[in-house]
């Protein structure tokens, strides 16, 4: 029985202790809670966010604009190979093959000649023809002229044997009957030499028909001859050849073309403008510039070029088509081809006091942000003048020697505080402010860094700043503010 209630004590008094314990530390809690909610709340300095941003210098410059547009070569020479006569092939040139280079007067192609020379053979008998009636003509008008001369002179026997016979007639001696026989026969003597005349008339007639058949059949030899000729093709220049249809043996017609003839030395370049840009190509009087320009072309990363001035202007705009078409010649082009898409560079008259700055520096509403005093944002109006890729040129005007941040984005606005950074990667570093510390805040100051924990020659170095009389505001500040944390 004692037992049970020596155990039974014990286990009360343990129960009374945990209890008095859970009693303590309860009120250990509550006290805790109360103190730190009574507490006032602590308020830690607010910082300003300070960006770091790229920044440009406007500096005012001379600037040549360029205008990248987009074109296609063409030759300036280009000739189509047409047969004027149609036949069989019987020789053509090895270099008349796609893409073969000929010279000026080499023969490319022979046709098939017998047709075209025998219409030769034909109308040389046709000429030989007309020759002798040439001169079978001014043969009969040879007789028809004596002819005439011996009628002429018939009559006038014949006039003066009327004459004897009219005096005889007068004297007595005649009779009426023998003047009129006499009469009769001048009479008949003039109807003859009227008769040669118009025989020798029918002559000179004869002549000038006999000259113009021979006309005529000397025109049908010389087309003849030509005909003849044009069996055989020469080149007309030097070129290289293209669109190549033909091949010994074959069969062209008249007036085919069976190759063209290309120079590819003489080249030029044609590309389409907008109306605005073709007015900033204008002279003062209102015509086109000779303006240089530059041809590239990008073949598998090797950029072939070749320079040139634009030459003259389309005459009309096409149907549906809008801005001017422009023609440019090019110097020496070597590796270009007609046919080329080519990229065309041209160099716009030069602008005077601009600058050249990123795409990203101007807003839309043509706006750039300058940094301005304790490194502060504000706006500022600029004028866009060209866009050159991902830069555009700009009018400086009063903003001379500003610097304008070069990349903006949402977070940049007027008033904002920056920290710039210059191209390079080289911050622009602020110079510090400096200020003078009276004879307890520097003593308060050195003791602080003297009692702090920091090495030795760091702690040389900050003493030493501030036994100047001068010393940065930034690091007294950070100081301070160690000292009251």
């Amino acid at each position: 029985m004692m037992r049970f209630l020596r155990r039974s004590l014990t286990g009360v008094f343990l129960l009374a202790v945990t209890l008095a314990l859970i009693a303590w530390a309860g009120g250990m809690v509550r006290g805790a809670v109360e103190a730190r909610m009574n507490e006032e709340p602590r308020s830690f300095p607010q910082r300003e966010r300070v960006l770091a941003v790229n920044v440009v210098t406007l500096e005012p410059q001379t600037i040549v604009p360029e205008l990248t547009v987009f074109g296609e070569l063409r030759s300036q020479r280009t000739l189509d190979l047409r047969s004027a006569t149609g036949g069989t092939v019987l020789e053509a040139n090895d270099a008349l093959v796609e893409g073969g280079a000929v010279t000026q007067g080499q023969l490319l192609l022979r046709i098939d000649p017998v047709e075209a020379q025998a219409a030769l053979d034909r109308v040389r008998a046709d000429l030989q023809d007309a020759q002798a009636e040439v001169r079978d003509a001014e043969r009969a008008l040879i007789l028809a002229e004596d002819e005439l001369t011996a009628a002429r002179a018939q009559a006038t026997l014949r006039d003066q044997a009327l004459t004897r016979a009219r005096d005889l007639e007068t004297r007595g001696v005649g009779t009426a009957a023998a003047v009129e026989t006499a009469e009769l026969a001048a009479s008949s003597a003039q109807a003859a030499v009227l008769t040669r005349r118009q025989s020798a008339a029918s002559a000179q007639a004869r002549i000038d028909q006999a000259t113009t058949r021979l006309a005529r059949a000397q025109i049908g030899v010389a087309e003849a001859e030509r005909a003849v000729a044009d069996t055989e093709v020469y080149a007309a220049f030097d070129g290289t050849l293209a669109d190549v249809t033909i091949s010994p043996g074959g069969r062209v017609t008249a007036n085919e073309r069976f190759a063209q003839l290309v120079d590819p030395t003489r080249l030029e370049v044609s590309f389409r403008v907008s109306t605005s840009q073709y007015a900033r190509l204008l002279d003062d009087a209102g015509a086109l510039t000779n303006a240089p320009i530059a041809v590239t072309l990008d073949v598998s990363g090797v950029n072939l070029r070749a320079d040139g001035q634009i030459t003259r202007e389309g005459a009309a705009v096409g149907a549906g088509q809008t801005g001017r078409l422009l023609f440019a010649q090019l110097d020496a082009a070597p590796g270009f081809r007609p046919g080329d898409f080519v990229t065309v560079r041209i160099n716009e008259p030069a602008l005077q006091g601009v600058a050249l700055v990123p795409a990203t520096a101007v807003a839309p509403d043509q706006t750039v942000l300058i940094v301005g005093a304790e490194d502060r944002l504000r706006s500022a109006d600029v004028t866009l003048l060209r866009r050159q890729g991902d830069d555009v040129i700009i009018g400086v005007g009063a903003n001379v020697g500003a610097t304008i941040v070069a990349e903006r984005s949402p977070l940049l606005g007027a008033g904002i505080k920056v920290r710039p950074i210059l191209p390079g990667g080289i911050e622009a570093a602020p110079e510090p402010e400096m200020i003078t510390l009276d004879a307890d805040r520097r003593a308060k100051l050195i003791a602080f860094v003297t009692d702090g924990r920091m090495p030795d020659d760091v702690k040389a170095r900050i003493i030493g700043q501030l036994e100047e009389e001068q010393v940065s505001s930034e690091t007294v500040n950070r100081l301070e503010a160690r000292m009251g944390s």
